[in-house]
């Protein structure tokens, strides 16, 4: 039998290429994939045509495993069949879980390593020509979840909110009115915000404003999760990009 171990992979932000070399030979190695639902399932076709493939994903509120299963999950398949390979989106360490599911397997003996991706905290507004640092305009940025383990906002934000760096807030949009009126209490009103969905994909939409306007736009562009909140004069910043010629998919040149 193969040795049990697993291997926690950043899948990136969104787009299929915007993956590490790294992460695709891992998954080709993989006897087990559990992945998420913030993956692009396009990634899945890298992996061997003897693989158990499982979602494990969620998505507001509604989960197909909770965490202690994913965990139990882990160990099982790994002591069973080998070489686990827990697919997460952007990068696992940074909202998502990577080290709490490794602290959890090593109880068991099994051997873990890591493959950092492409967090879509900066790919995402890169994406629509948004630097989370530019000169003139942000020394530094925070990276913060808008909902903490206990469903609150988080009190990073409040923090944030007094600062002149780059607020960068995911998992944000149902808290939306709570972080409007976090900034707007600072005397924020006029600050630049982006909202951006469904970052780096084919079906990436966007809405630009300030702390006083976001909520009538997002509204009026129907924007939901899974979204990226941009706070900061770099939104003013925004480069214009021209639209990528057009290539061959990086997966479709693997067959």
């Amino acid at each position: 039998m193969n040795t049990p171990r697993l291997t926690v992979v950043g899948a990136g932000p969104g787009d299929v290429e915007l993956i590490t070399l790294k992460a695709i030979k891992t998954i080709k190695t993989a006897d087990v994939i559990l992945y998420d639902a913030l993956i692009n399932e396009e990634l899945l076709s890298y992996a061997s045509s003897t693989a158990e493939i499982i979602f494990v994903g969620k998505r507001v509120g509604c989960y197909a495993y909770h965490q202690d299963q994913i965990n139990e999950l882990i160990v099982q398949r790994a002591q069973t069949k080998g070489h686990v390979v827990r697919l997460k989106g952007g990068d696992p360490f940074i909202f998502g879980r990577g080290a709490e599911e490794i602290d959890y397997v090593r109880q068991y003996g099994i051997a873990t390593q890591m493959v950092p991706g492409i967090s879509s905290a900066l790919a995402v507004p890169a994406s629509q020509g948004i630097p989370v640092t530019k000169r003139g305009a942000s020394e530094s940025f925070w990276v913060i979840t808008g909902t903490t383990k206990s469903h609150k906002i988080s009190n990073d934000i409040y923090l944030a909110a007094q600062s002149s760096a780059t607020v960068v807030i995911l998992m944000g949009m149902r808290k939306l009115a709570e972080i409007v009126s976090i900034f707007a209490k600072e005397g924020k009103k006029d600050l630049s915000v982006a909202v951006i969905q469904n970052g780096t994909r084919n079906n990436e939409k966007f809405g630009i404003g300030t702390i006083a306007t976001i909520e009538k736009i997002v509204k009026e562009k129907e924007l939901s999760s899974p979204a990226i909140i941009i706070i900061g004069d770099v939104v003013d910043k925004r480069v214009a990009l021209e639209v990528a010629a057009s290539h061959t998919n990086t997966i479709e040149s693997q067959s």
